[in-house]
C-alpha cells in the first residue's frame, strides 16, 4: 500500500482539534512531504490536563472486562489496517517496508498483552496476625490506579513504544495523555484513532502534537500527572526528571551495547546475529550492537565472517523488498555520525565497511581497533555504525562492556554455560541475552536498564504494575460471638 500524505489533528477532550500553525512530517529519504499535524501550545496542553481529570475518574470506573475489550478492540483496528498503518510509519520514519510491517505485528501483540493483563491485576490477603496482638485483625491489598500518565515517545519505534505507553496505562484504569516525537507523530495519531472506533470514552487519551517545550513542559511539571513514562535520549531525560516534581518516572534512555564474542562461540551464528542486530533501523534502535569484543585468539576468523554480511546489506528505498538499511531521521543526524567516524578514523581506528554519506543515508559501517576515548565508543550513535576491538580475558571483557555510562542489554556468545552464567552477573544491564545480540526483545518481557540507560522497567506487565499503586485494606473483627 502507498501512502498518501495526511493532514492530522490532536485529540483533546474528545475532539479533533487544530492549530493556527502546523507541523509537516518530512519523508527523511526523501525530504518530501508526508503529512502535517497541529504545531501545539501551551493552552492546547492545559485543555488536555483538563480533559485528563475528568478522564481519570471515567478510566478508574472502567470494568477488567471493559479495560479488556477496548484493548482488544483496538488491536483488532489495528490488524485490519496493517498495511496503512505500515505506509504511515514507513513513510514518516526510518523503518523499511518489512521492519514497518514486523512492528505493526508487534504492536497489535502489544495491545493484547495489555489486556490480558488487565485482568491479572490483584492483589493479595495480608497476615496482619503475624504481629503479636493482633490475632482480631484481617485483611489484604489491591493495586488501584496512579490518575494520570503522561506518554512521551520517540520517532524510532513510533508505533509500538506509544502501545507500550498507552496500553499498559488504559489496562490499569488511568487517564493518558501522549505527546508523540514531532518527527513521526502520524502513526500514533492513528493509533488514538484505532482506540476511539474501539469504544473508548472521551477524555481517557488525549493526544497533543507540537515541539517538546511548548507542549510538553506544562503536562511535565503539572501536579495532576502522577508519572511521565518517556523513551528519548538521556539530556531529554535527565532535564524532565528535574522538571516534574514528586511523581513517578518511567525512563528509557538509549544504550551502547556490547556484544561478546568468545573463542569457543560459533562464529558463523554470532557474525549473523551481531549483523542483524547492529544496523536494523540503520542502527537507530536503543538495543542495537554498537561495541563488539572479540577474543583476540578468534579475532581474525570473526572479522573474515562479520564484514562480508555487513558489506552485502543494501542501502535504498524503504518501500523496496531488497533493502535493509534505510535512512537517519534526518540529514544533521547522518552529518553527526559521519563526525563521529571521521574522529575515529583521524585518531586512528581502521575502517572495515562503509564511511560514506549521502544525504540523511549513511553506509553499514564497522571501525575497528578505536581508542577508548573516542566518542564513538563511549556515546551512543544511534546509527548504523558498529566498533570491533578486542579483549585477552574475561574480566577485559566485562571491563570494556562495563566501562561506558550505559547498561540497557548486552549479547554474550560463548558454548561454555559456566562463562554464560559467568557474564549473566557479571555485566552491569537490564538484559543479557546469550548467544543472541543484544537486540532482542519481546514485547512481555521487563525491558530497560541501568546507570544513563535509565529509570524503572517497561514490558507490559511491569508497566501495568508501575501504573499502579497499593491500597492496604484491614479490618478489625471479632470473629468470636
Amino acid at each position: 500500500m502507498v501512502w498518501s500524505y495526511a493532514e492530522k489533528k490532536m485529540l483533546i477532550a474528545g475532539e479533533w482539534i487544530d492549530a493556527d500553525q502546523r507541523i509537516e512530517v518530512i519523508d527523511p529519504a526523501t525530504q518530501e512531504p508526508v503529512g502535517s499535524v497541529p504545531k501545539g501550545s501551551a493552552d492546547e496542553a492545559e485543555k488536555a490536563l483538563a480533559s485528563a481529570r475528568r478522564g481519570k475518574e471515567k478510566a478508574a470506573k472502567l470494568t477488567v472486562r471493559e479495560r479488556m475489550d477496548v484493548l482488544h478492540a483496538a488491536a483488532d483496528e489495528l490488524k485490519n489496517s496493517s498495511e496503512m498503518f505500515a505506509a504511515c510509519m514507513s513513510a514518516e520514519g526510518v523503518k523499511t517496508k518489512a521492519e514497518a510491517e514486523s512492528e505493526v505485528r508487534r504492536a497489535e501483540e502489544t495491545l493484547r498483552l495489555a489486556a490480558e493483563e488487565a485482568r491479572r491485576l490483584n492483589g493479595e490477603m495480608i497476615s496482619f496476625d503475624q504481629m503479636p496482638g493482633n490475632g482480631d485483625r484481617h485483611g489484604y491489598y489491591f493495586r488501584f490506579p496512579l490518575g494520570i500518565v503522561a506518554a512521551i515517545t520517540p520517532f524510532n519505534d513510533p508505533l509500538n513504544l506509544v502501545a507500550h505507553k498507552i496500553a499498559p496505562a488504559i489496562a490499569a484504569g488511568n487517564a493518558v495523555i501522549l505527546k508523540p516525537a514531532a518527527e513521526t507523530p502520524l502513526s500514533a495519531i492513528m493509533l488514538a484513532e484505532a482506540f476511539e472506533k474501539a469504544g473508548l470514552e472521551a477524555d481517557i487519551l488525549n493526544v497533543i502534537t507540537g515541539r517538546g517545550r511548548e507542549v510538553g513542559d506544562p503536562i511535565i511539571e503539572s501536579e495532576d500527572v502522577r508519572m511521565i513514562t518517556f523513551t528519548g535520549g538521556l539530556g531529554a531525560g535527565e532535564a524532565i526528571a528535574k522538571k516534574a516534581g514528586l511523581k513517578k518516572l518511567s525512563m528509557e534512555l538509549g544504550s551502547n551495547c556490547p556484544a561478546l564474542v568468545f573463542s569457543d562461540a560459533d562464529l558463523d551464528e554470532a557474525a549473523q546475529a551481531i549483523c542483524d542486530g547492529g544496523y536494523a533501523a540503520a542502527g537507530q534502535n536503543c538495543i542495537g550492537v554498537q561495541r563488539i569484543y572479540v577474543d583476540e585468539s578468534v579475532r581474525d576468523a570473526f572479522e573474515s565472517r562479520f564484514v562480508p554480511l555487513v558489506k552485502e546489506l543494501k542501502i535504498g528505498s524503504k518501500q523496496s523488498e531488497t533493502t535493509d538499511v534505510g535512512p537517519l531521521i534526518n540529514e544533521e543526524e547522518a552529518k553527526r555520525v559521519e563526525r563521529w567516524v571521521d574522529e575515529a578514523v583521524n585518531a586512528g581506528a581502521q575502517l572495515l565497511a562503509g564511511g560514506e554519506r549521502s544525504g540523511a543515508f549513511y553506509e553499514p559501517t564497522i571501525l575497528a581497533d578505536v581508542p577508548p576515548e573516542c566518542t564513538i565508543i563511549n556515546e551512543e550513535v544511534f546509527g548504523p555504525v558498529v566498533t570491533l576491538n578486542t579483549f585477552k580475558s574475561e574480566s577485559e571483557a566485562v571491563k570494556k562492556a562495563n566501562g561506558v555510562n550505559y547498561g540497557l542489554q548486552a549479547g554474550v556468545f560463548t558454548n561454555d554455560l559456566n562463562r554464560a552464567m559467568r557474564m549473566v552477573h557479571q555485566l552491569y544491564v537490564g538484559g543479557v541475552m546469550v548467544n543472541d545480540s543484544s537486540d532482542f526483545r519481546v514485547d512481555a518481557m521487563p525491558f530497560g536498564g541501568v546507570k544513563g540507560s535509565g529509570i524503572g522497567r517497561e514490558g507490559v506487565k511491569a508497566s501495568v504494575n508501575d501504573m499502579t499503586e497499593p491500597r492496604v485494606v484491614g479490618f478489625k473483627l471479632k470473629l468470636e460471638p
